[in-house]
C-alpha cells in the first residue's frame, strides 16, 4: 500500500508545485500572448493534467511492484523520475522564466523521455506501458501548441 501512495503522491506533487510556478503567469502573463485556434480553454488543462498524473502514479506502481531488485524496473523507474523531472521543469521555463523557446525546446526532451519510459514499462508490464499513451499524447499535442506559442511570439 505504501508503494501505491508514494507511486501516486510523486507525480501529483510534481504536479502541485508546477501549478505554483504557473499561477501568476497563467493569470496575467498568459493571456497576453497570441495563441493558436486550437489553443483549449484554459479551465482544461487542470482535470487533464490531474488525470495524467494519476494515471503515471498508477502506471509507476504496476511497474514497481514488479520487483526493485529487477534492473529492468530499476532503469524503467529512473526513466520515469527523469520525465517527471523535465515535466516540472517545463512549468517553470515556460511560465515561471516565461520563456516558449527554451520550454519548447526542453518539451521535445520531454517527449522523448516520457517514449522511452513508455517503451521500457511496456516491457516490463504492458498495462503499465498502455497507461502512458494519454500522457504521451497530451505532451504531443503541448508541444505543438508550446511550438505554436512560440512561434507566433517571437
Amino acid at each position: 500500500m505504501l508503494r501505491l501512495f508514494i507511486s501516486l503522491v510523486a507525480p501529483l506533487a510534481i504536479g502541485g508545485l508546477s501549478g505554483l510556478a504557473t499561477a501568476r503567469s497563467v493569470t496575467v502573463w498568459y493571456p497576453t500572448l497570441n495563441k493558436p485556434p486550437f489553443n483549449p480553454p484554459s479551465w482544461v488543462f487542470g482535470p487533464v493534467w490531474t488525470a495524467l498524473y494519476v494515471t503515471m502514479g498508477v502506471a509507476l506502481y504496476l511497474v514497481w511492484r514488479e520487483g526493485w531488485e529487477r534492473p529492468e524496473v530499476r532503469t524503467a523507474m529512473v526513466l520515469f523520475a527523469v520525465q517527471l523531472a523535465l515535466n516540472g521543469l517545463w512549468s517553470l521555463l515556460f511560465f515561471g522564466m516565461r520563456s516558449p523557446a527554451l520550454a519548447f525546446a526542453e518539451i521535445l526532451a520531454l517527449w522523448v523521455a516520457i517514449v522511452a519510459t513508455t517503451i521500457a514499462f511496456w516491457g516490463i508490464r504492458t498495462t503499465a506501458g498502455a497507461l502512458l499513451l494519454p500522457y504521451l499524447a497530451w505532451v504531443t499535442f503541448a508541444a505543438v501548441l508550446n511550438g505554436s506559442i512560440w512561434w507566433l511570439n517571437r
